[in-house]
């Protein structure tokens, strides 16, 4: 009795299996079954003025990303996934808001959502290349300078005869 229920459910699934291809190959998008698919973005929530990573399968001959008013449109690199760097617009408003990818060999169109931040984010990795400001470089001379006086002093105070101390 186990022996004919677990052949069954096998035979079961083989065929469930089997229509669900046929049915997947009958529905394929227009143009060759090409069409932007999985659209990803990283990170989903960026600051005004960020970078953000989108991705996108099905759009072997490049295609374009855009999103009206908080980035300008860009090319999607070609390959099985396509991948586009945008820089989102200082004055972008913040919110939710969604961009398009659209392939270069079809008419199809995908979208996806995103969340702008307001203000800028925190600059992060730039290292050194920000210079200390006036203020900064002032009290930093000063300080210099104190401890030179300092240094002079204690010398000149060690080099008097032992017998002009007194």
């Amino acid at each position: 009795m186990r022996v004919l229920r677990a052949l069954t459910v096998t035979a079961a699934a083989c065929a469930a299996i089997g229509l669900s291809a046929s049915f997947a190959a009958a529905n394929s998008p227009q143009g060759g079954g090409n069409g932007p698919s999985n659209v990803t973005v990283n990170p989903y929530s960026v600051h005004q003025g960020a970078s953000m990573q989108v991705s996108a399968a099905g759009c072997g001959h490049g295609g374009t990303v855009w999103s009206n008013g908080n980035f300008p449109q860009t090319n999607l690199s070609a390959g099985s996934i396509g991948f586009a760097t945008v820089r989102i617009f200082n004055h972008a408003s913040p919110g939710h808001h969604t961009l398009s990818v659209k392939c270069h060999d079809n008419s199809l169109v995908a979208t996806h959502r995103f969340t702008i931040l307001p203000g800028n984010g925190a600059q992060g990795g730039i290292g050194g290349s920000f210079g200390p400001s006036t203020a900064e470089t002032a009290i930093g001379a000063g300080l210099v300078g104190v401890a030179a006086l300092g240094a002079g002093a204690h010398v000149m105070r060690r080099r008097r005869p032992a017998g002009s101390r007194g």
